[in-house]
């Protein structure tokens, strides 16, 4: 079938009425602008000719009732189709209190974005002729109430049973945590193995038995564009966090009938009242930056003692809003030779070494359709 449609991401909206934002001296996030950074975007969106938007996760700030109920009446709004999926932050309780949702609450929420069966945490639906979309809830709670990031069993389930369906469309699935390594060791590290889907090679292994390339994730901030096993991971930085960025693709297919998925990346620069939003998340972030690289520094696999790693925090301070930039380049001339591989390899770079900036602004093959 020749597909040719346009679409965009825009993901970790993080969104907070300015009257339910609480603050931490440590978040990374502005969740202070949140809706006016969301208003330019649709503003943006609505002028560029787009087929549906996508929204992987942490819809709102900490799973406001009142959060909730702005954004379904916003995108209520749109002239385009919205499909939405939860993120941790969307229901960070398993039962709803006075304020906050309840996970089982969150598709009745979004009835009109995705989830025609209110009863079901995850969904499938035709967005174009040809083209289907998955949305899975990545969201679970132990018997002690604690959040876990992975696909249950009956979702598993469900996925192997509806896929052999779509043979022969193009399948598009979205998922907040991470399917893919982002970042190197991903899974096994303390600090980024909570942004990974615990069950993941078991969700590739089924989607790659099935054919599927492309997965559309958030929840890490960061702009990074994976692959392994013939599965492309696109994740996409927060709205509220540095570089404030957000994708419009463009898939198309060719006389031969070979699919290219397009990818641009956009940011918001400012806002009223934050005229410099770009400079000020930047400097908010590494203003925010040293206990994080702190623990990075005494983990595994450097281990250095605390007394050491405090030397090396200000040459850090920018690591991770490079990391979330996309596209990040490192040169530590001046850090141990041990010190120097560890963070070069966070570079965007092939296996010899060679920049590979695919993280923003590039085309991915995706063969035959």
């Amino acid at each position: 079938m020749s597909l040719n449609f346009r679409f965009a991401v825009v993901s970790d909206l993080h969104i907070g009425l300015p009257h339910t934002i609480w603050d931490h001296p440590t978040r990374f996030h502005l969740v202070e602008v949140s809706i006016p950074a969301l208003e330019l975007i649709l503003e943006h969106l609505e002028q560029q000719n787009i087929d549906f938007l996508l929204l992987p996760g942490d819809l709102t700030q900490h799973g406001e009732k009142e959060n909730h109920a702005w954004l379904q009446k916003r995108l209520s709004q749109l002239p385009f189709p919205v499909y939405v999926i939860p993120g941790n932050h969307d229901v960070p309780n398993l039962l709803a209190n006075e304020h906050l949702i309840g996970l089982n609450d969150f598709p009745y929420y979004y009835q009109k974005y995705g989830y025609d069966n209110p009863e079901q945490l995850y969904y499938t639906c035709e967005v174009l002729p040809g083209v289907q979309l998955i949305g899975l809830n990545s969201n679970n709670f132990d018997e002690s109430g604690k959040q876990l990031g992975y696909l249950d069993e009956q979702q598993l389930a469900w996925l192997e049973q509806v896929l052999p369906q779509f043979k022969d469309q193009l399948v598009l699935v979205m998922v907040h945590h991470n399917v893919v390594e982002h970042l190197p060791n991903q899974s096994a590290h303390p600090l980024g193995r909570r942004y990974m889907l615990d069950n993941a090679p078991v969700l590739r292994k089924i989607l790659a038995e099935a054919g599927v390339n492309l997965v559309f994730t958030g929840h890490l901030h960061v702009q990074d564009v994976a692959y392994t096993e013939g599965i492309y991971d696109i994740t996409t930085g927060s709205l509220v966090s540095y570089p404030h960025p957000y994708r419009i693709l463009q898939l198309r297919t060719d006389e031969q009938g070979k699919r290219s998925l397009q990818i641009e990346s956009h940011r918001v620069e400012s806002v009223p009242g934050w005229e410099n939003l770009s400079h000020h998340s930047r400097e908010w972030m590494g203003d925010r930056s040293g206990p994080f690289v702190l623990k990075l520094l005494t983990a595994d696999p450097l281990n250095l003692p605390v007394a050491d790693a405090k030397k090396l925090i200000s040459h850090l301070r920018y690591f991770w809003a490079n990391i979330a930039d996309g596209d990040a380049l490192f040169d530590f001339p001046e850090f141990s030779p041990a010190e120097r591989r560890y963070f070069e390899a966070f570079s965007a770079t092939t296996q010899d070494g060679k920049p590979a900036l695919i993280d923003n602004h590039t085309t991915l093959l995706l063969g035959k359709g």
